[in-house]
Formats: C-alpha cells, structure tokens, sequence
C-alpha cells in the first residue's frame, strides 16, 4: 500500500505552523471526545440493561465490543487520505449516530414488541391467535442486540479519532513530533476520567436521551471549532458547514423532544398504559394503568427496570406473607427495621402491629418521595392511589426513613448499638452484583447481630418455582450466616409463586413458633393461621439438589449465577 500523507490543498493555502494555540485546542478537543466516548459507552450499556435487564452484562459487554472496535476503527484511519476532512466528517457522524442511537433502538423494539398486535388487529384475530415466533419471533430478538451494533458502529468512529488528531498535528510541524502520539493519549486519558465523572455526578440523574443529545452536542461542538480553525484545509468545507448546523437543529430537537419520544417508544414494551415514568440515579421507575370499567378501580403496577415489583390488585397478598409471619415470630414488636420497602406497602403492614418505632432503609430517595407526597409532574389519580396504598405510611410519626445503601447503611446502625425485635429485608432480585452483595453471609452476619435474640428476620426469596437454586441459596447463605431457617411460598397473582426465608438466631426456629399460632395477632383480609402453616410444605423432591446448591459467600457472584439462569426472560416487557 503506498504511504498516505495529505494532499496538496487548492488554492495554496497559507503555510501554518504548530502553534502552542493549535496544540492545546487540538488537545482540548482530544481530551472533550475522550469524555464523550467514554459516556456513549456508558449510555448504550445503560440503555440496554435498564430496557432489556442484565444491567452487568449489558455493561461487560458494550465496553468489549467498543475498545475491539476503536482498535479496529484506528487501523482504519489509515485508509483517510485527508486527516483534516476525516476528522470534520467524522465527528459530523458521531454526533448524528450517538444522539440518535437511542432512539431509533427504542423505536425498532417497541415497532417489534406490538407487530404482533397490528398483525391480529389487521387480520381480525382474536386475542389468543396473536402470531408469533418465526420471523416476527426472530426480528423481536434481534432487536434486543441493537445496542450492542450501535456499539461497534460509535467504536469504529471513536477510534479513529486519535490517529486523525495525530496525523493533523504532525502535519503541523517542520518536522517529526517528539512524543506526539504519548501526548495525545494522556489527553484522552484526562479527559476519559473527566466523562466518567460528568456521568455519575451528573447524566445518571437525568433523561438518557437528553444525556444523549448533550452528549453529541460537544462532537458537534468540537466539529465546528475545528472547521473554523482550519477551514483553508478542509476539503467541501461549505458542505461539511451546512451539514454541522443541520445536525445542530436534529439536536435541539432530540434535547426537547427526544426523551418524550423515546419514553412512548419504550412504553410500547408493556402489556398496560404506561401513565408515568421517571429516571432516578439508580433505576428506571415505570408506572401502568389498566382500567376495568364497571365502576371496578383500574390496575396500577409499579416496574423497575422493566421488572415488575407490585400490581395494586394483588401486591397485599405479598406484603401479608412478608410481614406478619415475621411479626408473629418475633417475641417483641416494638422496634422494627426494614430494608429496602420504599414503596411503603410492607411499612402499612408492620404498621399494624402498633410499634414505638420503625427505621426504613432505601438508596433510593426518588423513588421514596413517589410514595411520600404528590409529585407536580404525576397524574393526581395515579399520586392518590399510591398513598391509600401504603396508608401514607412514610410520612407516620413512628417511622424513621434513611436514604443509604444498605450494606454500609446497616455498619452505622451497628456502630450506634441498635437492637431491632424484627427484620425484614425487602429487596428487588439479586439480577445485579451490586444487589448480590445484599444477599450474602457478610451482610445476614450484620443482621444477625441487629437482631434482638428472641426476634425473627424475614427476606423476600424470589421464586421457589421459576428460580428455585436461588431460591434454596438465598436460605444456605442465611443458615451459613448462623441462623435457624426455614422456608415458604405462596401464589402471588402477578409474579406467580414466590417464596421467602424466615429466620430466627436463638430458641425456637420460626416455623415451630408460627405452628403454635391459632388466630393472628392483627387483621388481614388474606391471611390465616392455616395458610401460613400450609406455606411451608414444599413438593417432596422439591430440596433434592440442596447439597449441591451453593451459599452466597461474599465476594462471590453465585446467587446472581443462578438468578440469571433461571431468569432467562424479563418481567413486564409484552409477551406474545
């Protein structure tokens, strides 16, 4: 291949010179698309868990497939014959490819997701003849890969940036720049660390498609500086002009439209209306309706992360079997603590048994003030019935809410000698190594010494029957903690059934003491003695696998292993 260097420019054009001004703008720029691939990484991993679910593959995944591709894209900036119009041209395309990446993903799935339903309605099918499988079937999972094309397509553009940043500023000087490619990399490092830290501090709390577009806009940005410093060298300069203000009216209206857009895209993922939905730091918060007619009240169902966590019509059933078994176990009742819960529905439960006082721990302080007060953006019908829900039970006298990760929220309550007469751990899933952490023997140790010695802990298990080795773990990890464990389940309407562990630290385990019962300490429209009693009888065979189900050791990712596995499908996405 014959050596590539930068063509003669028409017009001959002013000789320049390296300049300390060129040097630190082109820096500068170098350092700005550092940041800005570092959070398109970020964005598109995030996209794909959040939507999809497997948040920590999602992540694993999009950062490999990217650097593969910016090492391909580096090798293919070689074949750029003009450094100048490449990079003009390049970073043109970045910013129109990551501002709508998104987008046109969320709209492709959502297309996907209700084809089957457009189907049926065109060809008068009934409900359930919706077609499926083949290649309706085959475009809904390759839709679920988007993300990850999008991926490598923004990793071959991004890694052609440095080589092109090299070859303009060599081009620049008399002669061979000392440590030229040295100091463009230390740029981009700088600026990588400074992307990472716009990202936490910053885009995760906002809309991802609006980080998306401001994202694109310092591409933009960048594009135009570079045009005007060195217009006379660029090539179709006037076009590459009209094409960066062009982009710049796709970008303001995505940073206005966009994340309204990309919502009603993603709203098509889900079985009912979607009425309200919000981004926290930590999740992605999703509220439906389902409307009854009749005078009957409508559904409400809550999904994090795509996953469901209550249905209004059933979620009592499953705050019934976490709560009061545990209550019932436990000697006192005076002073409770609750992990997780933010919702409040499991605090209306404990609130029954008339405690001194209750302590609530969630990281999330978003999600807490949804269950707290009227938000201004939230539909009033939708706000009402999450209070009557949780019997405005967050805003109780008796009730203490910490906003803190419970891991290192639980050392302060230690350090303070606290002693709880009950426990209960309301936790989402472990489909994350950061949640998987919550479920080890480290963390159950730390209960295990907040916990009074004639009280009773509770922790919700996932399902005996769709996840039964997480299932059985999550009870070896409490029993390796040092607890006396017994297990349970009942049908849920929503989730199907569901199980969790009751554990005790000394005397009696829970359910001999919940054997004893003959009439509940507190009203409940579900619960009774027998059906408590009768949750605790499993298949026969239903344990045969227990010596060869691991606990939860901290450090490990065992339980989240087996979680993944089992959960190969999401929850509250449409299925057909």
């Amino acid at each position: 291949m014959s050596e590539v260097t930068e063509p003669a420019l028409a017009g001959n054009p002013k000789e320049r010179k390296l300049t300390w001004f060129d040097d630190t703008l082109l820096l500068g720029i170098m350092a700005v698309l550092a940041g800005c691939g570092l959070i398109y990484e970020y964005l598109l991993s995030h996209y794909a868990g959040r939507i999809l679910g497997a948040l920590e593959a999602a992540i694993y995944t999009m950062i490999g497939l990217m650097i593969v591709s910016m090492g391909i894209g580096a090798f293919a900036a070689r074949k750029i014959r003009c450094a100048y119009t490449g990079f003009a041209v390049l970073e043109l395309s970045v910013a129109l490819c990551g501002s709508l990446a998104i987008l046109i993903t969320a709209a492709i799935i959502g297309f996907g997701q209700q084809l089957p339903l457009i189907i049926a309605s065109t060809l008068g099918l009934p409900p359930d003849l919706l077609p499926e499988g083949g290649f309706i079937g085959l475009l809904q999972k390759l839709s679920e890969y988007l993300p990850y094309v999008w991926g490598v397509i923004l990793g071959l553009m991004i890694g052609m940036e440095i080589p092109l940043i090299a070859r303009v500023r060599q081009s620049l000087c008399d002669e061979h720049l000392m440590h030229n490619a040295g100091t463009i990399y230390g740029a981009d490092y700088v600026g990588a660390g400074i992307g990472a830290a716009i990202w936490v501090s910053f885009m995760l709390a906002i809309d991802i498609q609006l980080a998306a577009a401001l994202t694109a806009s310092f591409n933009l940005l960048a594009g135009f500086i570079f045009i005007w410093r060195f217009w006379d060298r660029i090539r179709f300069v006037k076009i590459l002009l009209v094409g960066h203000f062009i982009a710049s009216g796709i970008l303001l209206l995505l940073a206005w439209h966009g994340p309204s857009w990309e919502q009603n895209f993603n709203n098509l993922l889900y079985k009912d209306n979607v009425i309200y939905a919000k981004s926290t730091r930590f999740q992605q918060l999703t509220f439906t309706e389902r409307l009854r007619g009749s005078g009957i009240p409508p559904v409400y169902s809550l999904y994090i992360n795509g996953r469901l966590q209550f249905s209004s019509e059933d979620e009592h059933i499953y705050h019934a079997f976490l709560v009061h078994p545990t209550m019932e176990a436990s000697a006192r009742h005076n002073k409770v603590l609750i992990i997780g819960g933010g919702d409040g529905l499991g605090l209306k439960q404990v609130l029954k048994w008339q405690p001194d006082s209750v302590t609530l721990m969630d990281l999330d302080k978003d999600l807490l003030a949804l269950f707290t007060s009227h938000e201004a953006d939230m539909p009033a019908r939708l706000s009402d019935t999450l209070l009557r829900l949780n019997g405005d039970a967050l805003n109780d006298p008796r009730v203490n809410v910490i906003v803190d990760d419970a891991f290192n929220g639980v050392d302060k309550l230690l350090r303070k000698g606290e002693k709880y007469d009950a426990i209960i751990v309301d936790l989402p899933d472990p489909s994350h190594p950061d949640l998987n952490k919550l479920y080890s023997d480290l963390f159950y140790k730390k209960l295990k010494e907040l916990l009074s010695a004639d009280g009773a802990l509770t922790v919700q298990s996932t399902s005996p029957y769709h996840a039964p080795k997480a299932f059985i773990s999550i009870g070896k990890t409490l029993a390796l903690a040092g607890f006396d464990v017994s297990q349970y389940h009942h049908n849920v309407p929503s989730f199907g059934e569901w199980g969790w562990s009751i554990a005790t630290a000394s005397g009696k385990n829970a359910k001999a003491r919940l054997n004893e019962i003959t009439q509940l300490s507190v009203e409940d429209d579900w619960l009774t003695p027998g059906l408590i009693k009768g949750s605790f009888e499993f298949p026969a065979n239903f344990y045969q696998e227990l010596e060869n189900i691991e606990a939860n050791r901290i450090g490990s990712t065992q339980l989240y292993q087996y979680h993944q596995q089992a959960w190969s499908e999401n929850q509250g996405v449409t299925l057909f």
